[in-house]
């Protein structure tokens, strides 16, 4: 297809010669960089006796390429539409072309117009919008718009943490860990936040083996202090309790205080905190408690019985955020990496993996193993002693380094050298948030 721009002469462009009497050809120009293409018919009696006067042979021999048109009308239409089809526009219209619709007829004749004109009653549908470099763009990262996912319902801990991660963002409750997974990959959401640990219950390894098992990325992590509530219906008495219910992460940080408060009550694991709440509102409940946020008391209509359970005032949460694709590492502030590895030979490679972080300087913040899922179990055999029978690991490392830096690059390049599979799951930016101990009544 050839372009041309508005001072482009469209006689240039025509290869054909003079049409036929009573046939015409005509151009309009109906805004800037912009053409009409029009084919003109007269139906005088002089063109008719001209026409009927011409012989077969030279309508059948008529061609483009030739030079001749035919006398047709059926062909000089479809001459008039190849021609047309090369006039392209290079700009589109800056206004409203209503000149066109005063074009109904030239010299008192009825005109064919062979491309549709915006603005006439007649246009087609307008085509859908192209997609543009704004639609492609990351979504914000300040929070506005995104579509996060986190476990549990609203009231959860990991709802507040998605909120302090994400200020702004539309929060989706997800009933499972892996339904999070999945709402990001099949972009339902743009961003998961999952709780991974806890400075008093440990690592929640179920979200860690779904971190192997799927192929989002650690794109930033948020700190959250937990503030536990003793939550049940309005008028209940802790002496009337017979149960407690809650996430069982919960449960333990408050295994000692519920002791000290001489409540003799079954503890019973739900999904999460605010799921806990939640069932005893919604069933009317009354001999039964939840450990969950006060806003988790607000949203179901419960009473605060207790205030700031957890066993240590020092109780925070670390949450990951996940995204489908990584962010770019950077050396202008704090960043952190985490990796997962195993190999073939067992843990026996552990202290060379750990030697090549310690020689560059790199801090580790955290180490974890897993069982491996695809090989469990290796089998070492002994002609003297027998078969040994050794468990198999995988192993997750944070490290206190960017993956833009030299000594983090050199050191997974050693790594490397050791384990028969290394994957780093993120490097992102450490939350440097002040933090201060949770006390009752915050």
């Amino acid at each position: 297809m050839q372009s041309l721009s508005p001072l482009v002469d469209l006689k240039s462009l025509f290869r054909t010669a003079p049409p036929p009497p009573g046939l015409g050809l005509t151009h309009h120009r109906v805004g800037p960089g912009r053409y009409l293409i029009q084919c003109v018919s007269r139906f005088d009696a002089a063109n008719v006796n001209a026409n009927s006067s011409s012989s077969a042979a030279q309508t059948s021999g008529s061609n483009l390429g030739s030079g001749h048109v035919g006398r047709a009308r059926h062909e000089w239409q479809s001459a008039c539409a190849i021609l047309a089809s090369k006039v392209v526009s290079q700009q589109q219209d800056t206004e409203k072309s209503g000149g066109a619709d005063g074009v109904s007829a030239v010299n008192g004749h009825p005109t064919l117009d062979l491309v549709p004109v915006k603005g006439q009653s007649n246009s087609p549908t307008p085509l859908p919008k192209p997609l543009s470099i704004a639609d492609l763009s990351p979504a914000p990262m300040h929070g506005s718009h995104l579509r996060v996912a986190y476990q549990g319902v609203p009231g959860a801990y990991s709802e507040a943490a998605a909120g302090k991660a994400y200020p702004n963002c539309e929060a989706i409750p997800c009933d499972q860990f892996e339904v999070a997974f999945q709402a990001v990959e099949l972009w339902i959401a743009d961003r998961a936040v999952l709780p991974v640990e806890n400075s008093l219950g440990g690592s929640i390894h179920r979200n860690y083996d779904l971190l192997l098992r799927h192929r989002l990325h650690i794109v930033g992590e948020v700190q959250l202090p937990v503030h536990h509530c003793l939550l049940a219906l309005p008028g209940v008495r802790k002496e009337y309790l017979t149960r407690v219910i809650s996430h069982p992460q919960a449960l333990s940080q408050c295994e000692h205080t519920l002791t000290k408060m001489g409540l003799n009550v079954a503890r019973e694991a739900v999904d999460d905190t605010a799921g806990a709440a939640e069932y005893i509102a919604t069933n009317n409940l009354r001999d039964t408690a939840a450990i969950a946020s006060a806003r988790a008391a607000e949203l179901y209509g419960l009473q605060i019985l207790a205030d700031g359970i957890q066993d240590d005032s020092g109780n925070v949460t670390r949450f990951v955020m996940l995204a489908r694709e990584p962010i770019i590492p950077r050396t202008d502030r704090p960043f952190k990496t985490s990796i997962v590895f195993a190999h073939d030979k067992g843990t026996s490679v552990l202290f060379k993996v750990l030697s090549a972080f310690a020689f560059r300087n790199i801090s580790l913040t955290k180490i974890e193993s897993r069982p491996h899922r695809n090989r469990p179990i290796r089998l070492v055999d002994d002609a003297n002693v027998g078969t040994a029978k050794h468990f198999e690991y995988m192993f997750y490392v944070d490290f206190e380094a960017s993956m833009a830096e030299v000594r983090a690059q050199n050191a997974l390049a050693e790594v490397q050298e050791f384990t028969s599979f290394l994957r780093v799951l993120g490097s992102y930016p450490m939350d440097m948030t002040p933090w201060a101990p949770s006390t009752a009544g915050d």
